[in-house]
């Protein structure tokens, strides 16, 4: 249900001397030499007559939903902490908002289908359901939730970008969803479970092994099934992955930029790009998460996140402190004197 273009490489040669002609060495700015050109890449692709960049009414979608499994013990936290945290993000009072405050992001709050709906005015609701099956059970969804799910993704990133949005950042919240996400990734990318799974909110030894064991029945039971990036979804996803999917692969059919936040968002990336390959021009990755398996699915993903502070709190945390590096990219590609306009002889 989506299109996605690839970015334009015709303006590739003049935006690589643009930035290769400032007051600098080249390659001094390092990784915000790239970001820069990325940004570039894509702007240029929704208007080849633009003369500056710009980040305008950047959001932060944060989708929240319950997962099956969690109540199997493979978290420290009960199904019943994701309701809270979403009401904690309406009064203003998580990570993600003081960081959305002091950065500049629009945050939306979508219940994508928790255990209940909050029924607060600041949330909009999305729901698929009241959270997912047990994926070591049963499949956690049906086709029909998938795409129900991308379409209600759709509509949330066109009223972004019609409110003049040109950058959507993606995070998320649900008790037991790393879990999902390992399996994603484990199917998606072929990979041993040993691999994808890390310790989520911090469980002990004994609650990792179970978690480690619970993913490979998940595995096991759907193996038969998982013919599809969207059947993964259906099998093995949740009801906000699904939507972090749809809005990813809206905001790259629109040519928005998207900042990708932990493994979680990533996971759903990943299910993304193997839609449609083209989605990996859009995105950017704002940090490495203590994850284990993030390390490696951002390999695979050929990304190189922005930052790597250890975070592993999830919300969409590290994209939102991740926009003042995008801000500063763009600023040094309009601001930044040339060697010619500063009159400084090049040497480099």
């Amino acid at each position: 249900m989506f299109a996605v273009d690839p970015v334009t490489h015709r303006f590739d040669e003049q935006i690589q001397s643009k930035i290769d002609q400032k007051t600098k060495p080249k390659g001094a700015l390092g990784q915000l030499e790239g970001l820069a050109k990325k940004v570039a890449q894509v702007q240029l692709s929704r208007d080849p007559n633009i003369s500056q960049l710009h980040i305008k009414q950047p959001g932060l979608l944060v989708f929240a939903a319950d997962h099956g499994i969690a109540q199997y013990g493979v978290s420290i936290a009960p199904s019943e902490v994701t309701r809270q945290m979403v009401a904690n993000f309406v009064q203003g009072g998580a990570a993600v908002n003081v960081f959305c405050r002091q950065m500049g992001f629009n945050l939306e709050v979508i219940d994508c289908g928790m255990l209940a709906p909050l029924g607060a005015k600041g949330v909009t609701e999305h729901r698929l359901g009241n959270g997912t099956e047990a994926i070591h059970l049963a499949p956690a969804m049906t086709l029909e939730h998938v795409r129900k799910g991308f379409e209600a993704a759709a509509e949330v990133v066109e009223r972004h970008a019609l409110s003049g949005c040109n950058l959507i950042a993606i995070g998320e919240m649900g008790i037991g969803n790393s879990s999902s996400a390992a399996a994603i990734m484990a199917s998606l990318l072929d990979l041993d479970v040993q691999k994808c799974v890390g310790r989520g909110t911090g469980v002990d030894d004994k609650t990792f092994e179970l978690k480690k064991a619970l993913i490979n029945e998940a595995l096991k039971m759907h193996r038969s099934k998982l013919v599809s990036p969207v059947h993964v979804l259906a099998h093995l996803g949740g009801f906000e992955i699904v939507q972090m999917t749809g809005a990813i692969l809206a905001a790259a059919e629109r040519k928005m930029l998207v900042v990708i936040d932990g493994f979680i968002a990533s996971a759903a990336a990943l299910v993304a790009v193997k839609l449609h390959p083209a989605v990996s021009d859009y995105l950017i990755f704002a940090h490495q998460s203590d994850e284990q398996g993030h390390k490696l699915m951002l390999t695979h993903l050929n990304a190189t996140p922005l930052l790597s502070l250890g975070l592993r709190l999830g919300e969409g945390t590290g994209a939102a402190l991740a926009l003042p590096l995008i801000q500063g990219a763009v600023n040094f590609y309009n601001e930044m004197a040339s060697f010619d306009s500063a009159g400084v002889k090049n040497v480099v």
